[in-house]
């Protein structure tokens, strides 16, 4: 059963794969995207589809951050031993 699961792993990951091949020899166009003032930027669809999807996750791992952050620091502060109670003595000092 475990090599089943496996041996359809791979052909998923193979179609995937083929999938996005096919994609990149049919979209081998050159593509003009427009900024501000006028400026642009002529690049393959390939290019700029891989451009667009690595700005993404870089936006989406910029803004975890900050979570990760408050995460590890939660998980340190649960990790670290509790501080030794202290002894309570009687006003006079004994």
């Amino acid at each position: 059963m475990k090599r089943l699961i496996r041996l359809l792993q791979w052909i998923l990951k193979a179609a995937v794969l083929f999938t996005l091949f096919a994609f990149a020899l049919n979209n081998q166009h050159e593509t003009r995207v427009n900024f501000f003032f006028g400026q642009h930027w002529l690049a393959s669809t390939n290019l700029v589809v891989l451009a667009t999807f690595t700005l993404g996750v870089a936006t989406g791992a910029l803004g975890m951050v900050p979570r990760w952050w408050r995460q590890r620091k939660a998980a340190r502060a649960q990790q670290a031993p509790a501080p030794a109670a202290a002894t309570e003595t009687s006003p006079d000092g004994t």
